[in-house]
Formats: C-alpha cells, sequence, structure tokens
C-alpha cells in the first residue's frame, strides 16, 4: 500500500497540515519521499503508526508524550493497545456515568461522584512513567550499571531521608506550598538529577503524581507518616508550578 499525503491525510482523518507538522517534530516522517518531486509517501506502517498516535489523542495525551512513548526502546504495541483499550473502557464508562448523572442534577441529586476520574488518570500515569521520558531511561541505565550495593544502600537512604522529612514538615503544620516544603521540594529534584538521572520539572511532577496514584509507592511512602505522600505530590506541584 502506497499513499500520497493528500491520500492518508483523508483515510487518517486529519489535514495534511497535521501530517506536515507531525514530520517536522519527528511524531511520524513519511514511509518515503519522491526526490525528483517531493512528494510524501505512506505505507501500511504509517496507517499502525498513526492509529497509535489517534488513540493517545483520544486519551488527551499531548504530543510530545506520545513522541517520547512510541520512540522508547522498551515500548511494546501489544502491551501499549491493551492499556489504550482499557482507558478507552475506563473513558467510555465515565461519560455514560456523566450522562446519567444529568438526570440526577435536575431532580437535585448529589451528582459529584460521576466526574471521578482517579482510575483513569492512575493508569494514564502509569503508561507515561513506563514509556515516556526515554533521555532519562537511558541516563538512569548508565549510571547506575555499576553499582554496588552499597551504591543502592546509599541511593535509597538518601531518598528515604528526604521523605521523612517532609512527613516532619507536614507534622509539623507546614502546608505544601510553604518555603519548608518548597526547599524539600528542590531537594527532591537535586538529589534525583545528581545520582540517577536530569529530573526536569515536568518529570518531577509525573513523580508526585505516582506518588499517590501508584499504591506501592503510597504506602511505601505513607510509612512516615498518613498523607506524606499526597502531602509531598501537592508540594511538588506547587513547586512546579511556581
Amino acid at each position: 500500500m502506497k499513499m500520497q499525503i493528500k491520500e492518508f491525510a483523508d483515510f487518517a482523518g486529519v489535514s495534511v497540515r497535521t501530517l506536515h507538522y507531525y514530520d517536522e517534530i519527528g511524531l511520524l516522517k513519511p514511509a518515503f519521499v519522491d526526490k525528483a518531486t517531493g512528494y510524501r509517501y505512506y505505507d501500511e506502517t504509517s496507517v499502525l503508526c498513526m492509529q497509535e498516535i489517534l488513540f493517545y489523542r483520544e486519551l488527551d495525551f499531548s504530543l510530545k508524550n506520545i513522541k517520547e512513548i512510541l520512540s522508547s526502546p522498551n515500548y511494546d504495541h501489544t502491551a501499549a493497545l491493551k492499556k489504550q483499550q482499557t482507558l478507552l473502557r475506563l473513558k467510555k464508562e465515565r461519560l455514560e456515568r456523566l450522562i446519567v448523572a444529568i438526570d440526577g442534577a435536575v431532580k437535585g441529586e448529589n451528582i459529584m461522584p460521576a466526574f471521578d476520574n482517579s482510575e483513569f488518570e492512575r493508569i494514564k500515569t502509569e503508561t507515561k512513567a513506563k514509556w515516556g521520558h526515554t533521555d532519562a531511561y537511558r541516563q538512569y541505565e548508565e549510571r547506575v550499571k555499576g553499582f554496588s550495593e552499597e551504591d543502592w544502600n546509599n541511593s535509597a537512604d538518601g531518598i528515604d531521608r528526604i521523605m521523612e522529612a517532609f512527613a516532619r514538615c507536614m507534622k509539623n503544620g507546614n502546608a505544601p506550598g510553604s518555603a519548608e516544603a518548597q526547599t524539600l521540594a528542590e531537594r527532591l529534584q537535586t538529589y534525583i538529577s545528581e545520582h540517577f538521572y536530569n529530573c526536569t520539572t515536568q518529570i518531577l511532577q509525573g513523580l508526585g503524581q505516582i506518588y499517590v496514584s501508584d499504591d506501592r509507592f503510597k504506602q511505601n511512602i505513607d510509612r512516615y507518616g498518613a498523607g506524606t505522600a499526597e502531602y509531598i505530590n501537592h508540594a511538588i506541584a506547587a513547586y512546579c508550578n511556581r
């Protein structure tokens, strides 16, 4: 199968301008370009890639996130489709709840539970964490490949001390946006950057979300005090949105 750009745009339900932009940012390149005419051509592989892009766009992923995910060296197409299916099903169920809730709102009923989107956001965050931030993942692998058991223990102890400091900060009544909490958020970002990978503001914010959406992280952090994971997430959010 071989399609010129206009034909492929019509097939995919997007504009030619969109395809030009995807090519420009390296999200979806043409299968080949005719050097004589400059015409762009797309093939079966292009179709598969476009399908995944459209799925992720439907799930409100940014183009930057989609590019990171699709270019990840450990990207699993089949696993991704299953995850997309789960996310789409959750989105469908939420829309159905909202439609039913409209009737309840007319009757004066409490419909706030219908807006709960926590499970969808949890899985979406996991997907970004698993396949996103590929540069950070490569940095991480490079830095830790020579770690001894002592190195691992020391690194873990450093993170534990920061988490304990967050717990004390919370118990002392400091708000997540306080100077004390913001200093700890900066300390966490610096520690990760120095020991594992370049922890950008985007990555740090993603970590904060994982701390509360992933039960394994949440339970581990909350052993320092109930609510610590939530407190850290809010502190990181305030720090990243300054």
